[in-house]
């Protein structure tokens, strides 16, 4: 072989072994620990066995042996103050002491610094929240918002009888600001642990972090800021194109533009429920507007903390007609029935026979405590109020206000309202006469004036002859912050509620807020009723990431067609000043087509947190009912 092939052997081998090597440590701290505990382990056998060799009369009495020497090689390389005391009757001996110390300094030294930095690595790492969660059927969010600080306490009740739950978050926002802000606004969570990571709700492998594949429910909540739609749908997008390793758990989610429903729906597949809050939270501040109190009902409807509705199958009730089984129950009320095919019918037609197979849709305070009554209750027959058909009237309604819900509130209360009524719609915009024009076109009933002003100032309100309206609806600003917008809000109520003592007027006022924490602010106002957009929706996202069956009894309940809840005089179903049970109320409202579910007491109607209003009351309750009382019923009109 030439010289100059061995060279170019050589060359290569050199290189070679530097490429492996530079392949080792750029896997990180872990290989450079390895590197360094190596060296320091090959320099104190090296030494040890040299003081071994060479001077081992030098050791400690009782040491002069391997495991001495050895001993003896690892306190001079891990503490340089071992060298002075070296004794000097052997110059060999320092000379090896002190060369260990020397490499000691640099090498345990650096392996040392490593382990430090690699420990604040990893705390930093652990801040980050970017570890995988590893969890089984518990219920992953992914984003954040303001929603958040309403799911999460609705979620920990729901849990409240489990041993072991967890939610598990994931948000593009620092994991301990996360952390902190949910223990600042929502205190103790019990039982339930939250488990919060930083990572992009639209990249797949952040989203592995949650463990999706164990996961009950997959909550995905709509951001704040410009276009909040597109980041749900882009997210459902990504939940759609994941692998799944088993059955894709139940997926819900919502968009604040009905525009955008048909979208989010087709990114999210068949398994993923899409809520239209545009759609729901309008009705919601229409209906509310007519019969005060329907926001409470609808609260208390759609948390864990009162009565819920559930599916609850009872042979026993298999032949009954419909109209019978409202009485089955003592603790629960029957609002429907889901047949076998997975269609839902609420308060069908009194005749509707009970099928095999039926599950009813009743409203109890827990499925334990769902059970049937011994014996039908008895009613009141002589109490029971003549029915009769209240005259449709025209109405005049005031709306105060403009954000992007007002021309869909304008159109359905359109469907509500006696032909000949008129709506006056005031706000500060420019382009309000446009907006109101757009909204007009097709209406059946409702005329629609528009007049610019600033609806938190005094004058311009008085101008309005405020005496003239049946109903007001004061909307929040979608073009200002949230708190800012429930700032002018606030100011507005209380300017209409001087202006009502003041002229004797009574008119219903019923106002939209972007956060709770003010609606109890506005208790001062004495507004009749209060709609919580965002609240209601996020209960309802709740609602069905533990029940997914409930889907289509929620879509049907806050529909314009078929039945939907009402709250209406109760001296139309029982006569003023009689004491009864409320099974005579019951029968009162079948009589009519309807499924009573409760009442509201006008005397409470300012009383947090029921106002007033009682849901799924025992069949044998007395209640005696005043001329401004309310019976609560799932009627078609």
């Amino acid at each position: 072989m030439s010289r100059s092939t061995s060279a170019r052997s050589a060359a290569t081998f050199r290189e070679r072994l530097r490429y492996w090597f530079d392949n080792s440590m750029s896997k990180g701290t872990p290989a450079l620990i390895g590197w360094l505990g190596l060296v320091s382990a090959l320099l104190v056998v090296v030494f040890g066995l040299l003081v071994l060799a060479l001077t081992h009369d030098s050791l400690p009495d009782g040491e002069q042996n391997f495991v001495g020497a050895m001993w003896t090689a690892l306190m001079h390389a891990m503490d340089a103050g071992t060298v002075a005391g070296d004794g000097a009757d052997s110059p060999l001996y320092l000379v090896l002491g002190f060369g260990v110390t020397l490499g000691g300094l640099f090498i345990v030294s650096a392996l040392v610094g490593v382990l430090t930095t690699g420990l604040d690595n990893k705390l930093q790492d652990l801040r980050k929240g970017r570890s995988k969660v590893v969890e089984n059927g518990h219920t992953a969010v992914i984003g954040w918002s303001d929603q958040i600080f309403t799911i999460i306490p609705e979620l920990v009740e729901a849990n409240a009888s489990e041993r072991d739950s967890c939610i598990a978050i994931l948000a593009d926002r620092d994991k301990v600001e996360m952390e902190e802000e949910l223990r600042s606004r929502l205190g103790d969570t019990g039982k339930t642990r939250i488990v919060c990571r930083t990572g992009s709700p639209i990249e797949p492998t952040d989203m592995d972090i949650l463990s999706l594949d164990t996961a009950r429910s997959i909550m995905v909540l709509t951001p704040s800021g410009e276009d909040p739609d597109a980041h749900v749908v882009k997210t459902l997008l990504a939940l759609s194109n994941r692998t799944w390793r088993r059955r894709r758990p139940p997926i819900v989610a919502s968009v604040v533009d009905t525009a955008n429903l048909a979208a989010a729906r087709l990114a999210g597949g068949q398994q993923t429920q899409v809520v239209d809050a545009d759609d729901i939270t309008a009705r919601l501040v229409v209906q509310s507007s007519r019969q005060s109190g329907l926001s409470v009902v609808c609260t208390d409807l759609l948390d864990f903390g009162g009565d819920e509705i559930y599916l609850h199958a009872e042979p026993r009730l298999t032949g009954f007609p419909y109209g019978e089984a409202l009485f089955a129950f003592e603790t629960a009320s029957l609002i429907g029935l889901q047949r076998p095919d997975g269609s839902v019918i609420l308060n069908p037609p009194m005749e509707t026979e009970i099928v095999q197979g039926d599950n009813l849709i009743v409203l109890a305070e827990d499925d334990s405590k769902i059970s049937l009554v011994r014996r039908k209750p008895s009613v009141v027959g002589h109490a029971i109020a003549r029915p009769y058909r209240r005259p449709e009237a025209p109405e005049r309604t005031l709306l105060l206000g403009w954000n992007n819900r007002a021309a869909r509130i304008v159109r359905e209360l359109d469907n509500y309202v006696a032909p000949g009524s008129v709506l006056q719609a005031v706000a500060r915009r420019e382009d309000g006469q446009e907006r109101i024009d757009e909204a007009a076109v097709g209406l059946r009933a409702l005329t629609v004036n528009f007049k610019e002003c600033d609806t938190t100032d005094r004058f311009a309100l008085e101008s309005l002859d405020i005496g003239t309206y049946d109903h007001i609806v004061v909307l929040a600003d979608s073009d200002l912050e949230p708190q800012h917008a429930d700032s002018r809000t606030l100011v507005t109520l209380l300017h209409l509620r001087d202006m009502e003592a003041r002229s004797g007027h009574r008119f219903s006022i019923v106002s939209e807020m972007n956060d709770d924490r003010n609606r109890r602010l506005a208790q001062v106002t004495k507004a009749d009723d209060f709609v919580v957009g965002d609240k209601l929706i996020s209960l309802l996202m709740t609602q069905l990431s533990e029940n997914q069956h409930l889907g289509l009894v929620f879509q049907q309940l806050f529909e314009a067609e078929g039945s939907e809840i009402y709250l209406k005089p109760a001296v139309e179903y029982i006569q003023a000043g009689q004491t009864v049970n409320f099974a005579t109320v019951i029968e009162s409202a079948r009589i009519r087509g309807e499924s009573a579910i409760g009442y509201r007491l006008q005397a409470g109607a300012k009383e947090p947190p029921a106002y007033g209003v009682v849901l799924n009351p025992g069949k044998d309750d007395q209640v005696t009912f005043g001329p401004l009382d309310r019976v609560i019923v799932l009627a078609e009109d």
